[in-house]
């Protein structure tokens, strides 16, 4: 794959990411490369020509995204299904997504326009919420969709069905529905099962249920999953931790593989299970 043009983006909230950008916008065009820069991003290094994301969809080759997993999810939304894959600079803390070391932008940005980075194909959700039979939110996700309490201070009452067939009644704080890619976000700190990225399954993942008898499950990718709110109990669907919308008693929160998916680049060496052993302090030397 040639790169003649590379998007920027970042969450321009402290200094580091802002050189980071700046560093990164230097390189690329004394490599001859041509530079979109997502608004946000341009505001902060003091640019007048911002790309908007249709310009960025129809235009980059790749999108080089400075930040922590999150500033990599929002990037990875807006530009799902335009074949615009992603490398991430890891700014944040833990980093399961954005696995270039700051340190290492330099070489990491040679080695991408050499080709020398791979693709990783990630599944997306497709969330509907339906009310009276008439959908009135609609999104997709990278990592999770959760139906929660939203403001309450008590638990709500859930009714999950798999592919139409009824399975349980859940009172709890909530449910994640995530993809293995969201294995590791939110489910993960519910207890919820650590999914290899090529599984091809979604975690159904319960929040704080009143009933030990609640685990998580690992579905089909081809399952679809409907959250129904049991009536007096309004809650709130979250969408990868960065928008939501407020449900009502007796919506329908309908979810299934997205046809649309999104392409992480990795660098030369990367692993998803030693990326596994340093983020989640595994033991890293086995015993001989």
């Amino acid at each position: 794959m040639t790169y003649r043009c590379v998007a920027l983006f970042g969450k321009v909230d402290s200094s580091a990411v802002i050189e980071a950008l700046q560093f990164l916008h230097a390189l690329l065009r004394q490599r001859d490369i041509e530079v979109l820069i997502d608004a946000a991003a341009a505001n902060a290094l003091g640019r007048d020509a911002a790309a908007n994301i249709g310009q960025i969809r129809q235009r980059a080759d790749v999108a080089i995204v400075v930040g922590g997993d999150g500033t990599l999810l929002g990037a990875a939304r807006a530009l799902a299904g335009h074949d615009v894959p992603l490398v991430g600079i890891n700014q944040g803390r833990l980093g399961f997504m954005t696995d270039v070391a700051r340190t290492d932008m330099a070489a990491a940005v040679d080695a991408l326009l050499a080709g020398h980075f791979t693709p990783d194909r990630r599944m997306l959700l497709a969330a509907r919420v339906l009310r009276d039979d008439a959908e009135v939110f609609r999104t997709l996700a990278l990592n999770e969709v959760v139906l929660n309490k939203g403001d309450l201070g008590r638990m709500i009452e859930i009714e999950l069905r798999v592919d139409g067939e009824f399975l349980y009644v859940l009172r709890a704080d909530g449910m994640i529905v995530a993809t293995p890619t969201g294995s590791t976000a939110y489910a993960l700190s519910a207890n919820g099962p650590i999914l290899q990225p090529a599984v091809p399954g979604i975690a159904l993942v319960p929040l704080c249920a009143h009933g030990l008898t609640y685990r998580p499950i690992t579905i089909a990718d081809a399952c679809s999953v409907e959250l129904r709110l049991v009536a007096s109990y309004d809650g709130r669907v979250h969408v990868d931790g960065q928008g939501y919308f407020d449900a009502r008693a007796g919506d329908r929160v309908l979810i299934e593989r997205a046809p649309q998916a999104v392409t992480l680049l990795h660098p030369p060496g990367y692993s998803y299970f030693a990326m596994l052993r340093e983020k989640l302090h595994w033991s890293a030397t086995p015993h001989k």
